[in-house]
């Protein structure tokens, strides 16, 4: 069993310490909030200000990031300040491995391309940017594994529903790509238990669904099964985000997700 330490538990860095907990390990979770999480050791520090750690040394370090708001300046105070202040906290140790939790908007892709691990990020909004940056820091500062997951949908998280009911038209040749939260935390466990047993792990890995699909497609689904009309079509007037990302690395890895598709995951919450 590993000491493990995990900074930044908010939904998925939650079910994560929860999994891993439950399997054995020994769990210390670090959020801004008091707020407890069964069988896991809990430290209250907010990581845009120094903070202390007085804990067991770490074998594997989780660091699952939210910025405070969503600006330039606030990506760069959690992503980058923040990761200054988690190495001065860590210096005293030596993790086997650090897993940063990233995101494919570090990808540029603006026509349908397909993305995998090996295509170069080119992000063209700042957060992808400040990501990049916090990626190449977190690497500099420890053995580190990249995960980059795309938009993490399921329980509580209402954007696509939203936007159904709302009626607002959608890109018809705009791609999607997909995970659920689920299937996230499974993945950095996956990812862990690998290391576990003496796998090596690669730089970086995608977490996505087996389908990327057209957005519109799944808007029109949900709409069915809500009982509302299909969302209108309107062609872009500018270019945006539009990939479609592949997840054979992890599935040659050995990771099998729980719901591969939309369909199978909004299924699991009650849309049928």
């Amino acid at each position: 069993m590993a000491n493990v330490l995990i900074i930044g538990c908010g939904d998925t860095g939650s079910r994560l310490a929860q999994i891993l907990a439950q399997a054995g390990h020994a769990v210390t979770g670090v959020r801004r909030s008091r707020a407890a999480i069964p069988g896991v050791a809990m430290a209250q520090a907010d990581i845009i200000r120094p903070f202390r750690l007085d804990i067991s040394a770490p074998d594997y370090v989780f660091i699952l990031l939210s910025p405070d708001e969503s600006s330039r300046e606030g990506y760069e105070r959690t992503f980058l300040t923040g990761l200054e202040n988690i190495r001065t906290a860590l210096e005293s140790w030596s993790p086997k491995r650090v897993f940063f939790v990233s995101s494919t908007s570090v990808y540029g892709e603006e026509n349908g391309e397909w993305v995998d691990e090996e295509t170069p990020p080119r992000p063209k909004g700042f957060n992808g940017a400040v990501l990049l940056q916090a990626e190449a820091l977190a690497c500099r500062f420890w053995l580190t594994t990249v995960v980059r997951f795309a938009g993490i949908y399921g329980e509580g998280r209402l954007r696509l529903l939203k936007w159904v009911e709302s009626g607002r038209p959608v890109n018809p040749a705009l791609w999607s790509n997909r995970i659920h939260v689920a299937d996230a935390a499974r993945l950095l466990v996956f990812l862990m238990e690998q290391h576990l047993q003496g796998r090596e792990l690669a730089e970086i890995y995608l977490g996505v669904d087996d389908c990327p699909v057209l957005q519109a497609e799944v808007l029109d689904w949900l709409a069915g099964r809500m009982g509302l009309p299909a969302v209108p079509r309107v062609a872009a007037d500018e270019a945006g985000a539009n990939r479609r990302i592949r997840n054979s690395r992890i599935r040659h890895l050995g990771f099998d997700p729980l719901y591969p598709d939309y369909r199978t995951g909004y299924l699991s919450l009650g849309y049928r």
